[in-house]
């Protein structure tokens, strides 16, 4: 049996309990954070603000709805709705619904946009679960349900995206979870074949969890050395690039919605017993 635990405090999960053993880093430890919510960037912009309308906005790394306050109109169902202290960060009037669904061993998290504005919009969206996993066991690897022929790993510079690829890491179509995996931050990939992964332990030949991520674009890996905690995040978008011009229509893949009009997105977890 699945049970969940979630916050008003950026509508994030706090807790994910399959027959009562806990799968979700309970931020105790190396990071305060549990599963945030990227919206409406993901990752930093380049020094930390960016230019919409001819105007300079500023925001933090990952956006600003992690730290909100949303209001919980239904259990395990949030809304954020724009505000002043908003349209300061971010100049568009908005409604971000964030909805938790589960069916037997398997979590739904929803987003819904809605563009409340009397013109076109502009946004990132993304997640940001951290599961329990000693990766520093070499025990661990995460295997993708499609041959990936195309794959382009994305290098970090200073937490914005390198002109320079990454190292391709793939090996027999999966990513072995190494000790030093992640001393060059996180792992960013695109030009994905699959929609599923599966974070796998090889020690006891068991998955852990299956991760869908239909529709998004880009998937990322991430912990901290030493953390006993792996994220992986489906994302929409990506950081700003390290010659970004600094506009924010410019970024790779933003999303754009007309007003009322709605844009939705989905990742499903799929838990298994025994690990």
């Amino acid at each position: 049996m699945l049970e969940i635990k979630t916050t008003k405090l950026g509508a994030e999960l706090t807790s994910i309990k399959l027959d009562g053993k806990e799968k979700l880093h309970q931020g105790e430890n190396y990071w305060k954070r549990h599963a945030p919510i990227l919206f409406p960037i993901v990752g930093q912009i380049k020094e930390g603000k960016t230019i919409i309308d001819d105007r300079t906005f500023k925001m933090g790394q990952h956006g600003l709805a992690r730290d909100m306050e949303f209001e919980e109109i239904e259990q395990n169902k949030f809304l954020l709705r724009s505000s002043k202290e908003t349209l300061e960060k971010f100049p568009y009037k908005f409604e971000l619904y964030v909805q938790y669904f589960i069916q037997d061993n398997e979590l739904t998290v929803e987003y819904l946009v809605v563009n409340k504005d009397s013109r076109q919009m502009l946004f990132g969206i993304g997640g940001h679960p951290a599961f329990i996993c000693d990766y520093s066991t070499g025990n661990y690897q995460v295997q993708f349900n499609k041959e990936e022929t195309e794959i382009e790993f994305m290098q970090l510079e200073n937490g914005l995206i390198s002109n320079q690829k990454a190292q391709n890491i793939m090996k027999d179509n999966s990513i072995d979870l190494t000790e030093n995996i992640f001393k060059n931050d996180a792992i960013i990939m695109k030009n994905l074949k699959s929609n599923k992964v599966t974070l796998y332990n090889k020690k006891i030949n068991k998955k852990v969890l299956d991760f869908d991520f239909t529709g998004f674009p880009y998937l990322a890996l991430w912990s901290k050395i030493g953390a006993p905690f792996v994220c992986i995040e489906p994302w929409f978008n990506t950081a700003d690039r390290v010659d970004s011009s600094g506009i924010f229509k410019e970024k790779e893949n933003i999303l754009k919605l007309e007003p009322e009009e709605k844009f939705e997105c989905r990742y499903k977890i799929k838990f298994y017993e025994g690990e």
